[in-house]
């Protein structure tokens, strides 16, 4: 027996690429771009002060205002106090940098981890990135879909573990944050992809379609 057919309307993809470019430029190039700069015009510790006040001021201002503090944010920010700290104690670029190329084992552990659980890790990630309406996050199929989709995350993070560590074994820090910043956006975007049309493919097999439009029907 066929199913019903449900049309779900999302904004367009545009307004959902600029909500996770919001989320990644803010948590991931920001500080590294300050760092760097900071870094080759000051040295290490300009590049670690930098970092770390653009990480915790996001913080500071979100809480100061009274908005929500995203998941992903307050993540990075926490590694990057404990990354902060381990720099000026060893006084050493490459433990600064060797800590977030270890950290993608630990992710990976944490999406694999978060299976025990009845909402996954990436579930709660899910609202930092995409733009979905409660009602659809809430469906059953949907939440198969996050467990299922754990374990593809989970390859990512080990992947993107390994070639990180490689990088940085073999390239200098201006080298390494190109090479490395390069192969892992191109590495997620690819999965991102992969994970839309995987869901896409889910809701289909429950009769539900999802379409992107300039603005959402009422």
């Amino acid at each position: 027996m066929q199913k019903p057919s449900q049309v779900v309307h999302l904004d367009a993809l545009p307004s959902h690429l600029w909500h996770a470019a919001k989320h990644l430029g803010e948590t991931v190039i920001a500080p590294l771009v300050l760092f760097y700069v900071l870094f080759t015009f000051t040295g290490l510790t300009g590049g670690l002060i930098a970092a770390l006040v653009w990480g915790l001021g996001a913080v500071a201002v979100r809480l100061a205002l009274r908005v929500q503090v995203p998941l992903v944010l307050m993540l990075t920010t926490g590694v990057l106090v404990v990354r902060t700290i381990v720099g000026f104690v060893t006084n050493s670029s490459f433990l600064y940098f060797l800590e977030p190329s270890l950290q993608n084992f630990l992710v990976a552990l944490l999406f694999l981890g978060s299976l025990l659980f009845e909402r996954t890790l990436i579930a709660k990630l899910a609202d930092d990135f995409c733009i979905l309406p409660p009602s659809l996050i809430g469906h059953a199929r949907v939440q198969r879909f996050f467990r299922r989709v754990s374990l593809l995350w989970a390859l990512v993070f080990t992947i993107n573990g390994f070639t990180t560590l490689w990088a940085l074994a073999q390239a200098t820090i201006g080298h390494f944050l190109l090479a490395s910043t390069a192969g892992s956006f191109s590495l997620v975007a690819v999965a991102a992809v992969g994970s839309i049309w995987w869901l896409r493919r889910e809701l289909h097999g429950e009769g539900i379609t999802l379409r992107f439009a300039r603005r959402a029907p009422a």
